[in-house]
């Protein structure tokens, strides 16, 4: 189940930032003995795709801090990021790291499965950001956006080592994402009938 945990907190990191968590998968494969990339996902770990993502995470960063900028990159991620997500789910679940020794006996029927998979769950994190983004951007009048933005790329960097190292604390993140979701859409409902109530009264005046 290790191999499903490190590809999840992949998956989730690529939501929040499509580029941290395979810039990570490519760097600790090429430099280090922490991951052992499979066959199929060793261009990871080449020189000019690592300089190339590099190159477009700066950018990303930089788009993600400036207020309605940082709306018009949601836009143009919400097919980047869950395509990075099915990206780490499937090279991350596929191999070998500190903690899975035997990665390719679990998807070895279905390699479309984690791919999938991937996908779905950084869609989903990734849907939850861009309707969060603008609740954030609307009451701190933009001065949040760099700080949530800033927030966002740390935990992306922190989920990816974590699902590499100890993938079992991927829960943690998964329990924290559910119970933010919960809060995250209660308080959207309860500023809904707020503002209903108030155009409510103002008309009866």
């Amino acid at each position: 189940m290790f191999e499903v945990l490190t590809g999840t907190g992949l998956a989730a990191s690529a939501g929040l930032n499509a580029y941290i968590p395979l810039l990570i998968l490519g760097l600790l494969g090429r430099y280090t003995d922490l991951i052992d990339l499979p066959s199929g996902w060793t261009w990871l770990g080449n020189g000019w795709v690592i300089a190339i993502m590099a190159v477009l995470l700066a950018v990303e960063m930089v788009a993600d801090k400036v207020p309605v900028v940082d709306h018009i990159n949601d836009v143009v991620q919400t097919v980047v990021r869950p395509t990075a997500g099915g990206l780490a789910f499937g090279a991350g679940s596929s191999s070998e790291t500190v903690t899975v020794s035997d990665p390719g006996s679990f998807f070895s029927s279905h390699q479309w499965v984690p791919v999938v998979t991937g996908v779905l769950l950084a869609l989903g994190v990734h849907l939850l950001k861009s309707a969060a983004r603008p609740v954030i951007n609307a009451t701190t009048a933009g001065i949040g956006a760099p700080v949530a933005s800033t927030a966002e790329d740390a935990t992306s960097v922190v989920v990816s080592l974590v699902a590499i190292i100890l993938p079992v604390l991927v829960l943690v993140f998964l329990v924290g994402l559910v119970f933010f979701t919960f809060w995250f859409v209660r308080r959207r409902s309860e500023r809904r009938r707020e503002r209903e109530a108030a155009r409510a009264a103002g008309f009866r005046v």
